[in-house]
């Protein structure tokens, strides 16, 4: 065990043994470390629930589109049976990439020798290949992962054995269904890669500490550090609120099921380990994150819209808000971690919760699912 898994392994301990009042941010190798970033590959990204985009994107059967998972390339797809499912990507003939790009049809085709897979993943023709003993096309299939389709969103876990998400999620699927974000609209989607580290995002994304000193002319207008308050966090998922200004100008309150305090809230969760979703009203956005190492992750980003009554003007806008949030944060977090390997960096105290409680539910669910791992490994 290196020195970095260590120190991260006795700060894990002490978040699990810490309160609101008395945490504190967790040390530099909890964001530098490679050992550690491996450990979360295997048993988070590799175990876990993650979003890997909306429904949308796979709307109609035949529709289908790849995902790379802990470094597992995945193809979504909607089958004519009406099925979303996520398959391996890796044809069973030599291994090339079968799907690179979104599409639709009634199969996959690998582009090297056109091996042909129905999207329930049976191998459908095998051109030129006789069968043999150890080779039959109609035993022949991709492997296939479990999957679920929550609140509008997909959901896929590499792990075959792993327990349905549905309940995991029913705190928050409380808090958060008057939303309705399975009837919103997706306005715009993109990918981006940051030069951070993927927990250091997720930090970033979950407080409200920072919206307005960073986000002064951006996000402080509608969501100011002042409205922030903390949620209690669940097993598998944790987040905040923040409130908007009352004289806000909002294009919509949203679903009819809303409470007026409800459509005066954005509330901000992490599905963990990846997924996050802002969500209010009239408009949200989510997250998927896939980290490429301890200090690279590439994140899938949408930003989802309620009602019929947009003008285009107000979509534009929406979006180019969140580019301009997006870069602010950019700004500091790639920075930030030069910082983390200074020779004198040293973890401060956590503000208040209602500040930073999500910093310390961050750590105290990795300790959850990392120590036991850690503690054998020792």
């Amino acid at each position: 065990m290196t020195d970095g898994l260590a120190t991260v392994r006795a700060a894990l301990r002490r978040a699990l043994a810490s309160d609101h009042r008395e945490a504190r941010a967790m040390p530099a190798a909890f964001y530098t470390d490679p050992e550690l970033a491996a450990i979360e590959a295997e048993h988070l990204f590799g175990k876990e629930w993650h979003c890997v985009g909306r429904v949308e994107e796979v709307a109609e059967p035949g529709r289908f589109m790849p995902y790379r998972l802990a470094n597992e390339p995945l193809v979504i797809a909607h089958g004519h049976d009406g099925t979303i499912r996520a398959l391996s990507n890796v044809c069973r003939h030599r291994g090339a990439l079968i799907v690179r790009e979104k599409g639709r049809g009634r199969r996959l085709l690998c582009p090297y020798h056109h091996w042909a897979y129905g999207l329930d993943g049976a191998l459908a023709a095998a051109p030129g290949m006789p069968e043999r003993g150890d080779f039959r096309v109609a035993e022949c299939r991709l492997p296939e992962f479990p999957c679920e389709v929550w609140m509008g969103f997909v959901y896929v876990n590499l792990d075959r054995t792993a327990a349905p998400l549905a309940p995991r999620l029913a705190g928050l699927e409380a808090l958060v269904a008057p939303y309705h974000m399975e009837e919103m609209w997706l306005g715009w989607l993109g990918e981006e890669v940051w030069e951070t580290n993927w927990k250091a995002m997720v930090e970033n994304y979950m407080e409200g500490y920072h919206l307005t000193p960073l986000h002064k002319t951006t996000l402080n207008a509608l969501n100011p550090t002042a409205l922030a308050r903390h949620i209690p966090a669940g097993e598998h998922w944790f987040g905040y609120a923040v409130g908007f200004p009352a004289d806000l100008p909002r294009v919509t309150a949203g679903h009819p099921d809303l409470t007026k305090e409800q459509s005066d809230t954005c509330v901000m969760a992490m599905v963990q380990p990846g997924g996050g979703i802002g969500l209010a009203a009239d408009y949200s956005s989510f997250l998927c994150l896939q980290p490429e190492g301890a200090d690279r992750v590439r994140y899938k980003a949408g930003v989802l819209f309620w009602g019929d009554d947009w003008p285009r003007s107000a979509v534009d806008r929406a979006v180019e808000l969140f580019h301009e949030t997006m870069a602010e944060d950019r700004s500091v977090l790639e920075p930030m971690m030069r910082g983390y390997r200074s020779a004198h960096h040293e973890s401060g105290p956590l503000a208040p919760p209602w500040l930073e409680g999500p910093i310390l539910d961050l750590a105290r669910y990795v300790g959850r699912r990392l120590l036991p791992v850690m503690e054998e490994a020792a």
